[in-house]
């Protein structure tokens, strides 16, 4: 049978392993060699931290920085606070990985002199790849452009202020939304949030919109909370780890080290993915000298549905468990609402269905389920290869649902784990970065502070850009982040954020937001990085931990606080507002007081900058199976199984992904080393496909999707990702992404997109 069938084939075999210098130094020397990458991490990736080393201005002055105080930059797996950087909330070390070495050696760039804006018009910044925007170095003044001129120029702290300050006055609260990135701190993105509202108005959104929303949503109604059900020693601790639609060993390294225990204790990994991923396969662990040397074979089942078939394949596995006779019927009658009648449609469900949607074979999804019937301790974690979908909260319930069945959930070493991106994406939605304020939140802010609350319906990320666009809303105000490159069809959005009367963006580096989709009057406020902080600021992990980031010494003179740019501005557009003194809220202590009086679970935090004791939140970590449901059940929910779409003979499914060298929208490097891929402008697709289509390697096409279209793309035949579906990166490839999201999550589909290719 052809690989577009259902038969798959196995995990392939490495080769052996050859130490010479270029097998194992030579792609991250001059970029991806023509010796194909067998494995993630590596003798690479210590050459990789000299290389970095070099840029940051020695090995030292990198070690230090890494070491110092704070919390990690990047994932939100976490790392460092007051054990150190590098270290995790285990006390292992060191735990360390590129992701987190080039936030690190970004943020420790000579700055954008004055020079470069006299020189530098905006039409050469739209010209620039995300890579050589970030390249470009720190922003230290603020800067502003103004349609119809060519060039931003710099301008005073002052006149920022004063310019924003009599924009936002003269503008209904409604008309404005407020977009908070991952990064931030706590105290921040809680200010912010507080401003926005006792402004008057709702537009509150966080960049979880665009990413995890769904694993919130889906996670709430199933189990009552939005986060991880476990905590990081559960992990390590189980015996089964189901790695769901995603890739850690690019975008979360340090995970790699957690599965490395899993599999030396014997534990099993399944890998659900269409791509085969080089470093699930294998990986070595540079800081483990065994694994370093021989590797570490990760997957012990390498699973490849169609792109957009998960949700037939995960009820499949639960059809599988319970003609196999793995259900815990009493967890399931004792801890579980509905499950009767979820049974009665897992029993109705045919195979044939499961099969014809997932491309996956029954004798497969049966396999999974022998070894999910055989585990005692399993961990679901999935990332956006989940999320990302039209179906995105039906995804993340079925999971949920094939964890309860089982007991999965509310034991020790078992439970449901979202990997989270932004460091503190989290963190910021806890805190109170959504539309509609939990009423928790709600209720203590105007009970123990007396301030005054809008009570209107606030509108998601992506409802603001369409509001943006038909000029219901005026002005956007971002901490952080890239707004621009976040979003589903770039060309809309360029048009959309073109439209607004101002825009306001925090950031330390220079983005594609900085270039594209520039407002009438656009104003960028150069902010210091986490480690450059004058006082502490907290984050919050994934895994539901709160650090503490001293933050250090500034680097360069000009970019300032983030708490205090934010309370700079607040004070000047409503200084009278009730309940609030925005001098104090100057300082982040004041804040944190703030947030452990009125955000559940975050009482410690008000003491942290004294105590140093970091912490677990309460009321997150399920190790009995009560929920904080209405009735303190699971909740089980039926879903139509999505048709497959993109079947015609000229169509393939498209999944947009970051690559090795990537963190969200941020390139680091053009090249993606562990899929052997030297440039961006390419989609990857299987050699059948390429046969299909009667192309040859690096022809260029056109991309086309209902959407849009991106021409002089090179095709490349790629046999690691199942036939039938292709890849692009994300964000150059966001405009082949219509808007349609998730109803219940509102987050885009950038997954499963129907593509066309024309020659």
């Amino acid at each position: 049978m052809s690989c577009c069938g259902t038969s798959l084939p196995g995990i392939r075999q490495n080769a052996t392993i050859r130490p010479t210098v270029n097998r194992f130094f030579g792609d991250s020397i001059k970029g991806v060699s023509s010796v194909k990458v067998r494995s993630g991490g590596g003798f690479r990736a210590i050459w990789y931290t000299v290389k970095k080393g070099r840029e940051a201005g020695g090995i030292w002055k990198l070690f230090k920085a890494m070491r110092s105080r704070n919390a990690c930059k990047t994932c939100a797996l976490g790392m460092g606070g007051q054990k150190g950087g590098m270290v995790n909330e285990a006390g292992s070390f060191p735990e360390v990985c590129k992701k987190s070495m080039q936030a690190m050696v970004a943020d420790m760039q000579p700055a954008i002199e004055s020079n470069f804006w006299i020189d530098t018009p905006v039409s050469e910044l739209k010209k620039m790849t995300p890579r050589e925007l970030e390249h470009q170095g720190r922003l230290i003044r603020p800067i502003r452009y103004r349609a119809g001129t060519e060039h931003y120029e710099e301008i005073t702290w002052q006149q920022a202020f004063d310019t924003i300050a009599d924009k936002l006055r003269a503008t209904k609260p409604d008309e404005t939304f407020w977009y908070f990135s991952g990064r931030s701190s706590n105290e921040a993105g809680f200010l912010l949030q507080l401003f926005a509202r006792v402004y008057g108005t709702n537009n509150v959104n966080n960049c979880s919109f665009y990413c995890h929303q769904a694993s919130g949503v889906g996670l709430q109604s199933t189990v009552g909370s939005g986060t991880a059900t476990i905590q990081l020693e559960d992990l390590e601790n189980a015996d089964t780890v189901f790695i769901i639609g995603g890739n850690p060993p690019s975008n979360h390294p340090r995970l790699m080290t957690s599965l490395m225990h899993v599999r030396r204790r014997g534990g099993k990994v399944i890998v659900i993915n269409p791509v085969r991923e080089t470093g699930l396969i294998k990986f070595r662990v540079p800081s483990d000298p065994f694994s370093l040397l021989l590797g570490t074979k990760v997957a012990t089942q390498y699973v490849q549905p169609h792109i957009g078939g998960d949700l037939a394949l995960l009820w499949g596995i639960a059809k599988a468990v319970k003609q196999q006779g793995g259900m815990d019927d009493d967890f399931l009658r004792d801890h579980c609402r509905d499950s009767e009648t979820w049974i009665k449609a897992i029993s109705a469900l045919t195979w044939e269905e499961i099969e014809s949607k997932s491309g996956v074979a029954r004798s497969e999804i049966e396999s999974i389920a022998t070894v999910y019937g055989q585990s005692k301790k399993a961990v679901f974690s999935w990332t956006m290869g989940i999320t990302h979908h039209a179906h995105g909260v039906d995804n993340v319930q079925a999971i949920a649902a094939l964890a309860m069945c089982r007991g999965m959930v509310g034991r020790p070493g078992a439970g449901l784990m979202p990997i989270r991106g932004h460091s503190n994406v989290q963190g910021i939605g806890s805190v109170g970065v959504t539309p509609k304020l939990k009423d928790a939140i709600f209720t203590a802010l105007q009970e123990k502070f007396g301030v005054e609350l809008p009570t209107t319906p606030g509108k998601d990320t992506l409802a603001c850009m369409e509001s943006a666009a038909v000029g219901d809303i005026k002005i956007g105000f971002s901490l952080g982040g890239n707004l621009y490159g976040s979003n589903p069809d770039s060309t809309f959005a360029d048009t959309a954020m073109s439209n607004l009367e101002l825009n306001v963006m925090l950031n330390t580096t220079l983005n594609t937001g900085h270039a594209h989709g520039l407002a009438q009057d656009t104003i960028v406020l150069p902010v210091l990085a986490r480690d450059e902080e004058p006082e502490s600021t907290t984050q919050e992990s994934m895994f539901n931990f709160v650090r503490l980031s001293d933050g250090g010494p500034r680097r360069l003179p000009g970019p300032r606080s983030e708490v205090d740019v934010i309370a700079s501005i607040a004070e000047k557009v409503i200084p009278d507002a009730k309940g609030v003194d925005w001098n104090t809220m100057k300082q982040a202590s004041t804040i944190r007081d703030w947030i452990g009086a009125v955000v559940p679970g975050y009482g410690k935090i008000t003491e942290i900058d004294k105590t140093k004791e970091e912490f677990q939140i309460d009321g997150r970590t399920f190790y009995e199976p009560q929920f904080p449901t209405e009735d303190g059940r699971g909740v089980l929910f039926i879903h139509d199984l999505p048709a497959l779409k993109g079947t015609a003979q000229n169509e393939l499914r498209l999944m947009t992904v970051r690559s090795e060298g990537q963190f969200n929208t941020v390139v680091y490097e053009e090249e993606d080393l562990y899929r052997n891929q030297d440039r961006r402008d390419v989609i990857l697709m299987h050699s059948d496909d390429m046969k299909r289509f009667g192309l040859t390697h690096d022809q260029l096409v056109t991309v086309a999707s209902d959407t849009g279209a991106l021409k002089n793309i090179r095709a490349r035949g790629y046999d690691d990702i199942r036939c039938g579906n292709a890849l692009m990166y994300y964000p150059e490839a966001n405009v082949l992404v219509s808007r349609y999201a998730d109803p219940k999550s509102k987050t885009p589909a950038f997954k499963g997109v129907v593509i066309r290719i024309e020659t």
